[in-house]
């Protein structure tokens, strides 16, 4: 059986209250691909970037990426097979129970996320490598891997998986999971679905973690 690789990225913030700049929703984002031929070309999209005259580049960001940069992405993306998988939460109906530090929220979306879709992921599956981009202080990224590790023994065989933990610079499918994360935030955020459309049949799963709840806790 081949081995699979998932690439982790979030979109959204811890902020929760009401203020300029915080986002509505925290989204896990993960993209999965047994080929990582995907990798190469974005490469060479960053090349031609440091080529131009941008030679600090070191990543593709779609944040501040420019446009021009996000079509050649998007396009790449559009060539390539590998599935999307995003549980979103809108932060305000997040209870403090499960909001009792970074760590204790980014464990709650991790567990629901990863048991959704462990069984399809690891069906035909040898070994499953996650790399996830690194955010933080080195005491949040140590137990926001800590979160990833306990979630995933619960659910997968310890032989069957490894996490890394890493800069997100330093692999293109990250680069990939931020720019998927980043276009389905858009539609989510503020209605923007012109991206999110260009990776749609992509997308295997899009859960609205708490969109049973009706309670607001800010």
């Amino acid at each position: 059986m081949p081995n699979k690789f998932l690439f982790a990225d979030e979109a959204g913030d811890f902020t929760f209250k009401r203020q300029n700049g915080a986002s509505k929703y925290f989204m896990l984002c993960t993209f999965a691909t047994d080929d990582c031929a995907l990798s190469h070309d974005l490469l060479q999209v960053r090349r031609e970037l440091v080529l131009s005259g941008q030679t600090d580049r070191d990543k593709l960001h779609a944040t501040s990426d420019l446009q021009e940069t996000r079509n050649k992405v998007f396009t790449l993306l559009a060539s390539h097979d590998f599935r999307v998988d995003v549980t979103i939460l809108e932060k305000a109906k997040a209870s403090p129970q499960i909001r009792l530090d970074e760590a204790s929220f980014y464990r709650y979306i991790w567990r629901f996320h990863f048991a959704n879709i462990a069984g399809n992921l690891m069906a035909d599956c040898d070994k499953l490598l996650i790399t996830a981009a690194s955010i933080g202080s080195k005491k949040t990224k140590a137990s926001f891997k800590l979160a990833v590790n306990n979630t995933i023994q619960q659910t997968v065989e310890r032989d069957k998986w490894e996490v890394s933990f890493i800069d997100s610079s330093k692999d293109p499918l990250l680069w990939a999971a931020d720019y998927c994360a980043w276009a389905i935030q858009r539609k989510w955020e503020i209605g923007d679905a012109r991206s999110y459309d260009l990776i749609s049949d992509k997308i295997f799963t899009e859960i609205d973690l708490l969109k049973s709840e009706e309670d607001y806790f800010y």
